[in-house]
């Protein structure tokens, strides 16, 4: 089952709602190598279920210094699209991240990040 780490609006509990239809369990972890900014979210569908004007996006520092905790969860191949349809709705791509537990997970940035 696939890994899929989150540091924004997927730990809240009416998006997992909406996005898989349950809630989801996960463990603390952190992303390496990156921080966190804030970026303007304009899709509607996104902005209603998340309840917010701005969500968090990462920039890629290559520094272990830089963390960003999240949790991350196991979930389907099905949940794994349905995450996919809500991120891109809101201008996100998945890519593939190493985190400081020492899984790899997938994670979403915004799709314009370099």
């Amino acid at each position: 089952m696939p890994l899929l780490f989150s540091y924004g609006t997927l730990q809240q509990e009416n998006v997992q709602l909406s996005t898989f239809g349950r809630l989801l369990d996960g463990e603390h972890d952190a992303l390496v190598g990156f921080a966190q900014t804030l970026v303007e979210i304009q899709d509607p569908h996104v902005l209603s279920v998340s309840g917010k004007s701005h969500h968090p996006n990462l920039i890629a520092t290559e520094r272990d210094v830089d963390r960003v905790n999240g949790m991350v969860f196991e979930i389907t191949d099905g949940e794994l699209a349905s995450a996919d349809h809500y991120e891109r709705l809101g201008g996100y791509k998945r890519i593939v991240a190493n985190l400081a537990s020492g899984k790899q997970a997938w994670v979403y940035v915004k799709a314009t990040s370099p």
